[in-house]
């Protein structure tokens, strides 16, 4: 264990929200997450203009609207109190000879914020761990490369290392298992969808180990070529998951969510989940269980768009049943499956 005269710091890290739900609190968040070269990897002088000129005015007042279906009067962003309680419960569970910080890669508490917390703590060293199951430039990079750019400018660095993914950890398949039989034992199913978060194919093929990915059946096993692919990982957590809960390869689907191809007519990953579920009731899939393993928190990815729209597409579709596994939060399997995965690091 680490002497209690030199303390581990310990970084949690997830995307980011808006202040508020109102529009210039959602344009300021939008601004700096669409602004991101990580995220929208385009040249600085084409990226710019674009968004803040023209995507994010016209995104911010619908996502605005959205925001507040899920906003809580009391605590805010499900995000932010969910990633509070997780840093909570974590330091509770690592006790004194640990200081554990919380931040956002977007808005607040900002990373900066949360290294300024370790430092002043004085911790002997850094552990980062983005809350980002499957690694991706675009997300589990960008807050690497931000967290980098900041401690650059300290006298003092201290040494810093960075859980990059858990795509495999039995921690996390574990605790997103537990949640997922109790949704089983709750109703009958007849096919079971995991949703991911997309990303451009691009992204993908940029990382890919001297030019392994073919985004084809590459993905079928996941080792040390595909280690870092996006998409390698997804099916690697889906073939995890789908063991724990007792599913054969026919009973259940990958797919992705979230694309913004309509604006930048780009491929982005594929199957899209909003189109494979339309398939489903012509299929006999009447009653369908969804998961979102790329987060664990709900967000307006995981409730709004999985949980209300996606729902309403598949009854549209002729579908009976729709529901979606909640993500781990600050669940106690979820707390120790993180406090298990820093203490190893």
């Amino acid at each position: 264990m680490p002497s209690p005269t030199r303390r581990i710091g310990v970084l949690l890290v997830n995307l980011g929200t808006p202040d508020s739900p109102q529009t210039s609190d959602v344009r300021r968040y939008l601004n700096e997450f669409l602004t991101d070269g990580r995220v929208i990897d385009m040249p600085a002088a084409v990226r710019y203009p674009l968004f803040q000129g023209i995507v994010v005015p016209l995104r911010a007042p619908k996502s605005a609207k959205i925001y507040q279906l899920l906003w809580d009067a009391e605590r805010g962003s499900p995000l932010l109190y969910h990633g509070l309680d997780l840093q909570k419960q974590v330091q509770e569970k690592l006790g004194t000879e640990y200081v554990v910080a919380f931040g956002m890669r977007y808005q607040n508490p900002s990373i900066e914020k949360a290294l300024n917390e370790l430092r002043d703590a004085a911790v002997d060293r850094i552990i980062v761990l983005p809350l980002f199951p499957q690694y991706a430039a675009a997300s589990t990079g960008s807050v690497q490369e931000k967290v980098m750019d900041i401690v650059k400018t300290w006298w003092i660095v201290p040494s810093i290392s960075f859980i990059s993914t858990f795509t495999d950890d039995a921690g996390f398949i574990g605790a997103f298992a537990a949640r997922g039989k109790a949704e089983l034992a709750r109703h009958k199913y007849d096919h079971v969808l995991f949703s991911y978060h997309g990303i451009p194919e691009r992204h993908v093929l940029k990382g890919s180990q001297k030019g392994y990915c073919k985004l084809g059946s590459c993905c079928n096993s996941y080792n040390k070529n595909n280690r870092y692919c996006y998409r390698a990982q997804c099916f690697e957590t889906s073939r995890l998951l789908a063991k724990e809960l007792g599913l054969n390869a026919d009973q259940y689907t990958v797919a992705f969510q979230s694309r913004l191809q309509s604006r930048l007519r780009d491929p982005w990953l594929q199957p899209y989940a909003d189109e494979a579920l339309k398939e489903f009731p012509a299929k006999g899939y009447k009653n369908v269980l969804a998961f979102s393993p790329a987060f664990v928190a709900d967000c307006l990815e995981t409730t709004v768009e999985v949980g209300m729209e996606f729902k309403e597409m598949f009854e549209q579709a002729g579908g009976a049943h729709w529901q979606l596994v909640p993500s781990l939060n600050s669940e106690p399997e979820w707390v120790e499956a993180v406090v298990e995965m820093i203490r190893k690091n």
